[in-house]
């Protein structure tokens, strides 16, 4: 069911007027800060940072798809993979607790509000390190 609101999610996305902003590609891995794979089909949202409206519009966060070896090929920002508008952005994690409900990273990498993960398109692929939660 999961997987079907996320391919529901990139096709609705696709649908509407054409976006005003330029996207760049996107991609890279998240681990752990010791480079072990973080156990969970994780999800990233970006958001991006100082951002300028352009014709009226903001841009729309982009969203990631972690594989199980912390993996993602490729970032939705408007298009299924059109990746970022340039620069920076934050990066929150979501879905990333065990079958029991446990936090797998640090609460506050949960929250594009509170999260210290910052990615700059000018470095694809990225490496995104995360400490074990306490």
């Amino acid at each position: 069911m999961r997987l079907f609101a996320v391919l529901l999610c990139c096709v609705c996305v696709g649908c509407g007027p054409r976006s005003p902003f330029s996207y760049v590609k996107s991609r890279g891995k998240i681990t752990y800060e010791d480079g072990s794979v973080i156990p969970a089909g994780i999800r990233l949202n970006f958001a991006a940072m100082d951002a300028p409206e352009v014709a009226g519009a903001h841009p729309r966060p982009g969203l990631a798809m972690v594989d199980s070896q912390g993996e993602f090929a490729c970032v939705t920002s408007y298009k299924y993979g059109d990746g970022l508008i340039a620069g920076k952005h934050k990066v929150s994690i979501d879905q990333a607790t065990d079958s029991k409900g446990k936090l797998l990273v640090p609460r506050e990498y949960t929250s594009i509000a509170t999260t210290p993960l910052v990615v700059d398109t000018n470095a694809v692929p990225f490496e995104i390190k995360v400490p074990k939660p306490k």
